[in-house]
């Protein structure tokens, strides 16, 4: 029996089905990974969490680098794999969907928002960081490209940021909590497209493992839990994944 189809069959097998999805899932959608050699930091310095709340020249550069797009992290349609993720939840195999990523590509491939867990947060709307209020990129980008206007809170006026965390943030509690009480309930923990060294998110596999669940990971290089796994596909995730769940 080749790897696809023991994937097949353990996803068959389990009752309770929790996805984990890293940067190599969306780089099939032509989203850069972005701390790959030649990825987006190796081009560009990220702005961390404190340099941004402490300097406006420093918001300025982060909002100007969000409306070139340089970063590349919206703008792009889901791809197979995606699609595949979006099957299993629809055919009730699949109860949440964890996700590293930051480009909402898992809702556009028509996931219900309530079973997706961003770790990282979403890169394709912004937050005040004083009072939570949702803000809309496009609603932003004309006051700062034609009068040069940092982004402020329309509620509170206090500073906006995209919804994304940075390096030096906090990470949120509640999508935490959530990601945890995920995958303390599955038998099944599969991983698609994280090289598993982002930590506290990389935790989530060897916490199902050691609760019970069994673990599959595809990814195309190695990763250190490899050796944890039930079983390891070193393969495409989007072909690997429409072959297993069937997509058309």
């Amino acid at each position: 029996m080749g790897d696809r189809s023991r994937l097949a069959q353990m996803i068959e097998r389990a009752g309770n089905v929790v996805v984990f999805t890293g940067a190599g899932i969306s780089t099939e959608s032509g989203i850069p990974d972005f701390r790959s050699p030649g990825g987006v930091w190796s081009k560009m310095s990220p702005i961390y969490f404190q340099e941004f709340v402490a300097s406006e020249e420093k918001r300025r550069e982060a909002w100007t680098r969000t409306f070139s797009g340089r970063a590349g992290w919206t703008g792009r349609a889901p791809n197979a794999g995606h699609y595949a993720v979006a099957r299993l939840v629809a055919q009730g195999k699949c109860s949440a969907v964890i996700t590293q990523n930051v480009d909402d590509l898992h809702r556009a491939s028509g996931v219900p928002p309530e079973k997706i867990i961003e770790l990282h947060g979403n890169a394709t709307y912004a937050t005040c960081l004083e009072c939570g209020l949702r803000h809309e990129l496009e609603a932003l980008k004309g006051p700062f490209l034609e009068r040069g206007e940092v982004p402020a809170c329309r509620h509170c006026g206090g500073i906006v940021k995209t919804a994304t965390i940075s390096f030096g943030q906090a990470m949120p509690e509640e999508p935490m909590e959530r990601a945890q009480a995920a995958t303390l309930s599955c038998d099944l923990f599969l991983v698609l497209g994280s090289s598993l060294v982002v930590y506290p998110a990389a935790g989530f596999p060897i916490m199902a493992k050691r609760n019970g669940a069994r673990l599959a990971i595809v990814n195309r290089e190695p990763t250190e839990q490899d050796p944890l796994a039930d079983l390891v596909l070193h393969d495409e995730i989007g072909p690997a994944m429409s072959e297993v769940v069937k997509v058309a």
